[in-house]
């Protein structure tokens, strides 16, 4: 055989060798902004010019859950350890808000000490799949990232929870030392009552049927609880939007009114008085900036 007949053989071998090897990790663009959300198709990061949140001061009623976020969250920013934390409890109550206010807090504390900012990068539900390939990039970044999912649980039809497992603590390579991982959910235990005591039920050893439901909650080092407000609370954060948005609205009128769209909506929470301010707005025809 002629050299000129071994080239494409030789080609042919290089190129099944490159397709084989794994691809490096891409580099991610962290220097875009201070928050990002993650695109799984494409496995991408698109920075976030404008974070949808409000002030710490704003947040009314979950001091203890605040204090305690906001203290892991300088010390991961610092480069000390830190855990996981699941915000978990009532709709409404202001668990995503907290996080992105905390974050917010974190970077005017880092900026005026001279201190790096740390990204937000923010993953969807459905595209936790994709996780190893996201934690894989910032692995490869020195920029420290707080990575946030809102509303996490999982029905009795899904699996993914075993890969996000493996991808919190258990698996060989663990989470990088420069991600902690926040998550929002309705759910203590991310799963649904009835499939947790489905599983006691059907299963043969229902304890350890049970325990591999459960167990992902214990990847959390922090579980922080969010509960209804009382009335009292409830106007307290009413008044504090009302005031920080410059709403003329006599105490009493808007104690009044406030409650009584609480009522309609049969609930209070930090939700219901934020889209009651919205309506008071609206009808002052003021603008909330």
């Amino acid at each position: 055989m002629t050299e000129s007949d071994l080239l494409p053989v030789l080609r042919a071998i290089a190129d099944a060798l490159d397709r084989l090897a794994p691809r490096p990790p891409k580099s991610p663009d962290l220097g875009g902004g201070d928050a990002f959300v993650w695109h799984a198709d494409g496995e991408r990061l698109e920075p976030v010019l404008q974070v949808n949140r409000v002030d710490l001061a704003l947040l009314r009623g979950v001091d203890r859950a605040r204090d305690i976020l906001l203290d892991n969250t300088r010390r991961f920013a610092a480069a000390l350890p830190a855990n996981n934390a699941l915000l978990w409890g009532a709709r409404g109550t202001g668990k995503s808000s907290l996080v992105k206010a905390v974050h917010a807090t974190v970077n005017q504390e880092n900026e005026a000490a001279g201190k790096p900012a740390i990204a937000l990068v923010e993953i969807h539900r459905e595209d936790l799949a994709s996780l190893p390939a996201l934690l894989k990039m910032l692995r490869a970044d020195p920029r420290r990232c707080l990575l946030f999912c809102d509303d996490l649980s999982f029905d009795s039809s899904d699996t993914s929870y075993k890969s996000l497992k493996a991808v919190l603590e258990g698996g060989i390579e663990g989470r990088p030392g420069n991600v902690v991982f926040y998550a929002t959910s309705n759910r203590r235990h991310l799963m649904p009552r009835e499939m947790i005591e489905n599983e006691r039920s059907t299963a043969i050893n229902p304890s350890e049927a049970v325990e591999e439901k459960v167990s992902l909650s214990d990847r959390f080092g922090l579980w922080i609880g969010f509960h209804h407000c009382d009335q009292e609370t409830y106007f307290s954060i009413i008044e504090g939007y009302a005031g920080h948005y410059g709403l003329r609205v006599p105490v009493e009128t808007l104690r009044a009114e406030a409650n009584e769209w609480s009522v309609t909506r049969g609930a209070r929470s930090g939700r219901v008085a934020w889209q009651f301010i919205q309506d008071l707005a609206g009808r002052l025809g003021q603008r909330l900036e």
